[in-house]
């Protein structure tokens, strides 16, 4: 079979290296891919937002298998022209995608279906955003542009002034564009994160082992959110039981709410959760793999990812026994200096070997470049340094020992993933 994933980031090439490992393909593709993907797989010089470039592609070229990874195509429909061409795909519907796509949709889908999440209210102007927050005055205060934002769009302000700051940033400076022609403002809860990636095809969902994300730029803690600076796997937080509260409170019935909606959900739905002390309560919908929690999830995945991926297209997930490995997994992205702020792009990248990896460690590639036979930076995330382990404690000092290896200008990273 000859597969095409859609995208050029660490999740991708996540992705790409557990297809590798199928005895069923024979050619995989990457479009657009990038410098590390490259070594891996056959770029193509097709943007990911291209969805008639990528369905004539795969026409072409004989693609049995598309998996659309990045929330933009799949917002756009791409998974719908592609299965209308006859062309079988991994991911939700546009329909579907629309639980990732707007914050307001699915803020009011756990509302309607009774799903626990933070109390919230939707808004269309600065005025009436600005009014609604002076007279809670209850601070933290979370502030979130409804669509799509790269990771970026929740700004958690801690007092009336940083309110102010993220309301004029995304509804007047339009800093995500039309994502932030509406806002979503909730209150704050306090509790460990969990991240549940979970396989469905609308009936059956398995989900996957749990991950932690570190969304802040800097130890403690600290800094603006970005798209995630490291991960671990197993979320040390997670336990059987609460697992199994949130099969029944939270995973069935997100399920069942789109399939009331009439938006089946098939593919990769990711759930962000809080572990607050009135029980686990939804943060956020991804429709598609997280980054970088695909760079710890998937690495400890036993089961061939193609037979999961057409379980899920055809409706036959109940029959597919998903097999994990024990242990744990530990992911420390490297960033350029200034992320998730302004980055400089093109400086060169040493500590690589030819093939882009560090001995005891596999490093995907998310912001790189290769000229020449070097890797160069090409993004804010450029690196994620990913290592497993018996225990979590080992994989963790055998990810910072493969980081301390490689260096750029201007390099940054978190010393604390795991920890924090």
């Amino acid at each position: 079979m000859k597969i095409l994933v859609i995208g050029g980031g660490g999740r991708e090439h996540a992705v790409i290296r557990k297809l590798m490992e199928s005895s069923r393909v024979d050619k995989i593709y990457c479009a657009p891919g990038n410098g590390g993907i490259g070594c891996d797989a056959e770029n193509v010089p097709i943007q990911a937002s291209d969805i008639d470039g990528m369905v004539a592609f795969a026409k072409e070229n004989g693609v049995g298998m598309v998996c659309v990874t990045p929330d933009d195509p799949l917002a756009a429909g791409m998974v719908d022209a592609l299965e209308a061409a006859g062309i079988p795909a991994f991911g939700p519907n546009r329909a579907a995608a629309q639980i990732e796509a707007s914050k307001v949709f699915s803020k009011n889908l756990m509302k309607t279906h009774h799903i626990p999440t933070a109390a919230y209210e939707v808004f269309d102007n600065p005025a009436d955003t600005l009014a609604y927050i002076r007279k809670q005055n209850r601070f933290p205060t979370v502030i979130k542009a409804d669509g799509l934002a790269l990771g970026k769009g929740v700004i958690i302000a801690q007092n009336m002034q940083e309110a102010e700051d993220a309301v004029r940033t995304i509804m007047q400076d339009k800093v995500f564009g039309a994502s932030g022609n509406q806002v979503v403002v909730e209150e704050f809860l306090t509790g460990p994160e969990v991240s549940v990636l979970a396989f469905t095809d609308g009936k059956t969902l398995k989900p996957m082992v749990s991950s932690k994300d570190h969304k802040r730029a800097l130890d403690g803690n600290k800094g603006k959110n970005t798209g995630g600076m490291g991960t671990i796997s197993p979320n040390p937080f997670y336990t059987k039981e609460i697992a199994d509260e949130c099969m029944k409170t939270i995973f069935m019935p997100t399920l069942k709410a789109m399939n009331a909606e009439g938006r089946p959900f098939k593919g990769c739905l990711y759930f962000g959760l809080m572990l607050t002390p009135d029980g686990p309560k939804v943060i956020e919908y991804n429709s598609r793999f997280g980054d970088p929690e695909a760079q710890v999830v998937l690495p400890r995945l036993k089961t061939d990812l193609v037979d999961i991926f057409e379980a899920t297209r055809n409706g036959t997930l109940d029959k597919l026994d998903i097999v994990w490995k024990d242990g744990a997994c530990a992911c420390v992205i490297m960033a350029s200096g200034g992320y998730p702020s302004s980055y400089r792009k093109g400086i060169e990248i040493h500590g690589l070997d030819a093939s882009g990896q560090v001995s005891g460690a596999t490093v995907y590639h998310a912001g790189t470049v290769k000229k020449d036979g070097r890797f160069y930076t090409n993004g804010g995330r450029v690196l994620g340094v990913t290592c497993s382990g018996d225990t979590l404690d080992i994989a963790l000092e055998k990810a910072y020992a493969a980081v301390d290896k490689i260096t750029w200008d201007g390099v940054q990273y978190r010393h604390d993933i795991g920890r924090a």
